[in-house]
């Protein structure tokens, strides 16, 4: 699980809204932590099957990005994820006292899910393991 702050940096379009491409960014590396852990290896992400983009992100939302391994082949890896906003800035017209308010989220919105496959070739799986 990752979680981290979207910065202005983030922001790409008008009204500081966060391009989903960030999103397959931080399943990317959610990835790379699984196998590490799997396979002792950072391997390499092969293909998205599925990409779903639910709901907006802006600057400032705090977002927790979570996969799990549904799916395991002699060197492919096929995972699920799902990126979560979990903190949001709070505007002075929303209840908020200042430029700096922020809530956190009675429930987490669900902004973006996926289907990938990676791949750790086998030369370089460090831990074995039954297939």
């Amino acid at each position: 699980m990752l979680r981290l702050r979207m910065g202005s940096h983030d922001a790409h379009y008008a009204g500081g809204l966060v391009d989903g491409a960030r999103m397959l960014a931080l399943f990317g590396d959610v990835a790379t932590e699984i196998l590490i852990r799997l396979d002792g290896d950072e391997g390499l992400f092969r293909a998205y099957e599925k990409i779903e983009f639910l709901a907006p992100v802006f600057a400032g939302d705090y977002i927790e990005a979570v996969g799990k391994l549904i799916h395991m082949g002699k060197s492919s890896r096929k995972m699920e994820f799902e990126a979560r906003k979990v903190i949001q800035p709070l505007s002075v017209k929303n209840g908020g006292t200042d430029v700096s308010s922020a809530e956190v989220l009675q429930s987490p919105v669900v902004v973006c899910r996926a289907v990938g496959t990676c791949v750790t070739p086998l030369a370089l799986q460090r831990f074995s393991k039954t297939v």
